[in-house]
């Protein structure tokens, strides 16, 4: 038997928004368990450098890898992916490592008008591993992009009145949306956290615009990587559990469990760890 497959899989992100991608992990892959790592205390990724985003991706790593035990990684960011995804490869070799990036090749083929934005974090879009994207494009028409400051960071606090100011100046740059050729009808998420305000985004841009994000082929890249290194869980007919664990407020991460995936945490249990600064440590909960 591979004791090895029956280790958990890391997932990590700024703060909450990977947990978008953690929802679609659980769907995927029932049967395995995770560890995730909110690094709210070092959040947002998307307004630092390269190099401290880097010095960040290193240490969670690093954690998740040796005090946790991890058979594989997510990165669940796609401004650390951008920033750290090739050294942190690099770095841990024999770690299989699937990140993230904004699923603007998916948005271009779906287009009926030739009309794409892109929303993402400054971050994302001045990286060289999104230029590259972009460059890979064969279309015609070049997607509009869109940095959006500080829209992680409102969606992060749950403040409702900056989410809609700051969805409504974004979406604003990028329209206008419709059916007619060149208008916006399908827009990129380019944060992990910006599926979280979708209803706002929805009703700012209208009812016929198609969202695109990465969560599901995250996940499905994740289950061919752990089939390729034969490090899927053995018990298929289990449902696996996750450990949450924060570099922030433990009772942030807790309302934003319940909030977004029905998740609500023991939060007697969550106690410090002071391996890669202030970090909490959440209670196993069952997937849903």
């Amino acid at each position: 038997m591979n004791e090895l497959a029956r280790r958990p899989i890391g997932v990590f992100d700024s703060g909450v928004g990977g947990l978008s991608v953690l929802r679609a992990l659980w769907s995927e892959l029932p049967e395995e368990d995770f560890v995730y790592v909110a690094d709210a205390g070092h959040a947002p990724y998307g307004e630092k450098d390269d190099l401290a985003v880097l010095m960040r991706a290193q240490a969670l790593t690093h954690e998740l890898r040796y005090r946790y035990g991890i058979k594989a990684l997510v990165v669940a960011c796609n401004t650390a992916t951008a920033a750290a995804i090739a050294e942190l490869r690099a770095s841990h070799p024999d770690l299989p490592i699937v990140g993230i990036e904004p699923a603007v090749k998916p948005a271009m083929a779906q287009t009926r008008t030739g009309g794409v934005g892109v929303l993402a974090t400054r971050g994302t879009l001045q990286s060289e591993k999104f230029r590259t994207l972009l460059q890979s494009l064969s279309a015609t028409a070049a997607p509009k992009l869109q940095a959006c400051d500080g829209l992680a960071d409102a969606i992060e606090r749950n403040d409702a009145m900056k989410i809609e100011a700051l969805c409504t100046e974004y979406t604003r740059a990028i329209g206008p949306f419709g059916q007619n050729f060149g208008d916006c009808d399908t827009v990129v998420l380019g944060c992990t956290h910006y599926p979280f305000a979708l209803d706002t985004l929805q009703r700012l841009c209208g009812p016929t615009v198609l969202f695109v994000e990465g969560g599901t082929p995250v996940a499905k890249r994740t289950a061919q990587v752990l089939a390729t290194h034969c490090l899927r869980h053995p018990d298929t007919n289990r449902l696996g559990q996750t450990e949450f664990v924060t570099t922030g407020d433990k009772q942030a991460l807790a309302a934003a469990l319940q909030r977004w995936l029905g998740v609500l945490p023991d939060s007697a249990n969550l106690a410090p760890n002071q391996a890669v600064g202030p970090m909490s440590s959440g209670a196993p909960a069952k997937q849903m």
